[in-house]
């Protein structure tokens, strides 16, 4: 079964020598019922609210926002660089690992843009991913399997970490130097995580809230709550009318109609609050600044362009590739490089690049690339590999501008004075005629 069709596991070990870490794994131990519901990833906001994995992703924001992350890391070049001996890097092509990176992860044909998407989608929204590395037998890193994170469960045993995992009727033990480990937020004791969605239950819920209440509101044809009102024979005639009643609206609303026929001495009122004046447009607005908030994304990257205007999105473009994806990129590549290549290597590492990401408009690369070619900083050739554009034969060399000079030489530097033997015109110092 996927991942160990062909990678099997280290080791299984009796179930008796693993040290328990709570008491969800303690059967002596009583599970309430929140321990339950953590157990099944169910939580309860403070307004009564269900939330879980699942539908933390039906918020419109919170799934903009993952998608983007993981979108826009995915998107961005995995590869493998060799470090030279002048302090200088180049990309690795030929070894067998890049291709694994870079393109295909797996025998299962994953590309590297799917693993790194479902990688990011399962941090974000869980908070831990972790992927088994499959090394053939000489040691060589030959695919990547991602692990379903309900089957993971880090523990310590005899003092070290280790990654068991739930295989269906099996359980397999992996050393943390066979998996990759992302993690956003890690506990104290180095093994738990904090799961996102359990820890902004309370956000996500009124998000939900407001989400189901607009859908409601907007099914009942836009009417708020009603108290019928007026004298009622019986309890059984009360019913009867406002039986009759709630029929009537529910057939106006399906009929398009805006008249509502009442019975004879019966009126009805709103109650609670209606949607402006309880705020629901500018509480789910809100909603979307808290998940841009917990994301770390500047609200335009969720598609709120309430206070963009041309200049400052072209910021929180910079913003969002300086504080939220580069972060990520540098998780992701420490620990790559860590279990990849292992903690003494200094000939190889992986790298994701950024650059095509940090892009500004066509006309301010134009004066970057001429600014760094004149100052000698890039080649030529470095600038077209940059735009994806064929070297040229003449363009490896450094260039740098020859027109700054000191000012106390200036008008004198790069004037090179005629040889002794030529003859000077006549009339001039040096000729004939002069010296006569």
């Amino acid at each position: 079964m996927w991942p160990f069709k062909r990678g099997e596991p280290r080791s299984q070990a009796p179930a008796e020598a693993i040290e328990a870490r709570s008491s969800l794994e303690n059967p002596s131990v009583p599970l309430s019922a929140a321990a339950v519901a953590e157990l099944f990833n169910v939580w309860r906001s403070a307004s009564g609210a269900v939330v879980t994995h699942d539908n933390a992703m039906s918020v419109a924001a919170f799934w903009c926002g993952v998608n983007f992350i993981a979108e826009t890391i995915a998107a961005l070049p995995a590869q493998i660089y060799k470090a030279g001996e002048d302090g200088n890097k180049e990309v690795d092509k030929k070894t067998p690992l890049y291709s694994v990176v870079h393109d295909v992860v797996n025998d299962d044909l994953v590309t590297s843009f799917s693993w790194r998407q479902l990688m990011m989608t399962t941090v974000l929204t869980r908070g831990r991913h972790v992927t088994f590395i499959e090394r053939n037998v000489m040691g060589r890193v030959i695919n990547l399997w991602p692990l379903d994170p309900m089957g993971v469960t880090v523990e310590r045993r005899e003092g070290r970490k280790r990654y068991r995992y739930q295989d269906g009727g099996r359980t397999v033990f992996y050393q943390p130097s066979e998996v990759l480990d992302i993690v956003w937020q890690p506990k104290p004791d180095g093994l738990g995580h904090v799961d996102p969605v359990e820890k902004l239950k309370d956000t996500l819920g009124l998000a939900l809230d407001l989400q189901a209440y607009s859908s409601k509101f907007f099914a009942n044809g836009g009417v708020p709550p009603l108290s019928l009102q007026g004298a009622a024979a019986s309890p059984a005639a009360m019913a009867r009318a406002q039986t009759d009643v709630a029929a009537a609206v529910k057939k106006a609303h399906s009929d398009g109609s805006n008249v509502l026929y009442m019975p004879t001495g019966t009126e009805l009122k709103p109650i609670g609050f209606d949607p402006a004046k309880g705020q629901m447009i500018e509480g789910r607005r809100f909603a979307v600044e808290e998940v841009a908030r917990i994301l770390g994304l500047p609200p335009v990257f969720l598609q709120d362009l309430t206070h963009g205007t041309f200049t400052n999105t072209e910021q929180q473009d910079l913003f969002a590739a300086k504080h939220c994806i580069m972060h990520w990129l540098e998780r992701i590549e420490q620990e790559a490089n860590a279990k990849l290549f292992g903690r003494r290597n200094t000939s190889q590492f992986f790298e994701i690049n950024i650059d095509a990401l940090a892009r500004g408009a066509f006309k301010d690369r134009i004066d970057a690339y001429g600014r760094a070619i004149q100052t000698g900083q890039m080649t030529p050739n470095e600038v077209r590999a940059l735009e994806n554009r064929p070297a040229d034969p003449d363009g490896g060399r450094l260039f740098i501008q020859g027109a700054t000079v000191p000012l106390a030489k200036a008008g004198t530097l790069g004037v090179t004075p005629p040889p002794a033997n030529d003859a000077a015109p006549s009339g001039e110092p040096g000729s004939p005629d002069a010296s006569a």
